[in-house]
């Protein structure tokens, strides 16, 4: 079930824009583990709904991506 407090939407918003932020840049730059990186924040919200664990794995996925990406 899809959860729509506000800090939930957010979430989804903010995490789907650096994903695809770093799915445009993988893909102009021909960097397959940002482009998959950037796939997976975009979807990852569709499928969590507690807000809590939304933003834990999205800033560790976010970090991940920021550090492991060269």
């Amino acid at each position: 079930m899809v959860s729509l407090s506000t800090a939930n939407l957010i979430g989804n918003l903010l995490f789907g824009a650096i994903g695809f932020v770093a799915f445009a840049y993988g893909k102009r730059m021909h960097v397959w583990k940002l482009m998959l990186g950037g796939l997976a924040l975009m979807i990852f919200p569709y499928f969590v709904a507690d807000t809590v664990l939304m933003y834990l794995i999205g800033t560790t996925a976010t970090a991940t991506l920021f550090f492991r990406s060269t």
